[in-house]
């Protein structure tokens, strides 16, 4: 059994205090105005286990990889990797600006003097990321070729949607994750951040968008498409926002998106429990305007959230409708695995609740070689103009790329 320890209101964090872990998760849930922070791997799991209530057995964290969706569509083995589950060392949550540690009673000691480190204030200013050359893996013109491909897809009827993606990449061995990930979230103030690191590998997430909350038998799903770039003109920046909202185009991407999960949640929901709550609202982040839908299940007396992961994954907004012939084609365009990429980070805590956002706008960076991959993409409709399609890519990656400071 895990020991709360309440901190209370703390200096502010210091994320180099990270760098002696080889495993750790931090995730925000800004509406919440809550985040947790997952340290180090107790043990290993195959799947979280959940009492009758819907609560976890103890805090479990989750990594999953859009490859996951191998194993539940097709029932072949995948490489573990894809789904990865842990009970961690400690656990660190903030609400609002108390902090609390979650420990068990033999981390207690060990704990307590991690903290001492953690929360101090280091340095004032901002990390000035090194020089980094992007390389594009697609060109525009092969965009467009690829896009034009989908379309005929489109027409034919074999799809109304799909969410096409193209990967950047770099090589820089002197990037700093930690405090690249500082900036980046100092910067972006991305609703649904996320820190991530296994051994070498890890994911700066700014993710904007939410794939999943939990509260107890209560789910409640956000897909997001509809993207227009921030202004510094408040005229400007307002006229762009009233755009996205009246934007028949974007709109349908949205209702297209939204039935998808709306379909997903049915398989788990008690009857007549999946209800729309907010049809392509605008929200304003930092850099960029996005247009959300929000959709609510109970769940079924004899399922648990596992049961409404494996029913919604991968989510709606990064594949496309129907779900299972976009996937399809996906695979048939892209340029390979999309990895973490459009996969979730997220938990489950004992006392009910859990999230999980879709890991989008992240920078993946691999200590062992130095390398640096950002995937961007967008939803292809009947709608949908090629250039204008690429164009979002580029807004996008943009919004990630000017937060790092390496415009």
């Amino acid at each position: 059994m895990r020991t709360t320890i309440e901190l209370g209101e703390v200096a502010a964090f210091n994320w180099d205090a990270l760098r002696s872990e080889e495993h750790f998760l931090f995730r925000r849930i800004a509406d919440h105005d809550r985040s947790v922070l997952a340290i180090g791997m107790k043990e290993e799991l195959v799947a979280p286990g959940f009492d009758a209530q819907g609560c976890a057995t103890d805090w479990v964290f989750g990594a999953l990889r859009y490859e996951w969706k191998d194993e539940l569509f097709h029932a072949s083995p995948t490489d573990p990797a894809n789904a990865r589950w842990w009970i961690p060392r400690l656990v660190v949550e903030w609400r609002g600006k108390n902090v609390s540690l979650h420990v068990h009673q033999d981390e207690v000691e060990r704990s307590l003097k991690w903290c001492k480190d953690a929360f101090q204030d280091r340095r004032s200013g901002t990390y000035a990321t090194p020089s980094i050359h992007w390389r594009s893996h697609t060109t525009k013109a092969e965009y467009i070729r690829r896009t034009q491909q989908l379309l005929a897809h489109i027409q034919r009827g074999d799809i109304y949607e799909v969410n096409y993606c193209t990967t950047r990449s770099a090589s820089v061995p002197e990037f700093d994750p930690f405090l690249s990930f500082e900036t980046l979230l100092s910067r972006s103030q991305a609703p649904f951040a996320a820190f991530h690191r296994r051994n070498e590998a890890f994911a700066l997430c700014a993710s904007p968008e939410r794939y999943l909350a939990f509260d107890h038998r209560r789910v409640v799903g956000e897909p997001m498409k509809g993207t227009r770039p921030r202004h510094a003109d408040p005229e400007q920046d307002r006229r762009a926002a009233e755009e996205l909202a009246t934007d028949a185009k974007e709109r349908s991407e949205n209702i297209m998106a939204l039935d998808v999960m709306r379909n997903d949640l049915s398989r788990i929901a008690a009857t007549r429990s999946v209800r729309v709550e907010e049809l392509c609202a605008v929200r304003s982040y930092q850099r960029v305007h996005q247009m959300v839908s929000t959709v609510s299940a109970e769940m079924r007396n004899d399922l648990t959230p596992m049961d409404v992961l494996r029913a919604s994954f991968p989510m709606a907004s990064m594949t496309g409708a129907p779900k299972r012939r976009a996937m399809e084609l996906i695979q048939d365009v892209e340029e390979g695995p999309r990895g973490p990429f459009s996969g979730s980070l997220g938990f489950f805590d004992p006392y009910g609740t859990g999230d999980f956002n879709v890991v989008i706008r992240t920078v993946l960076f691999n200590a062992a070689n130095g390398s640096l991959s950002l995937t961007t993409g967008s939803a292809i409709t009947a709608q949908c103009d090629p250039e204008s399609e690429y164009e979002e890519c580029q807004v996008k990656a943009r919004s990630v790329i000017e937060a790092l400071c390496h415009a």
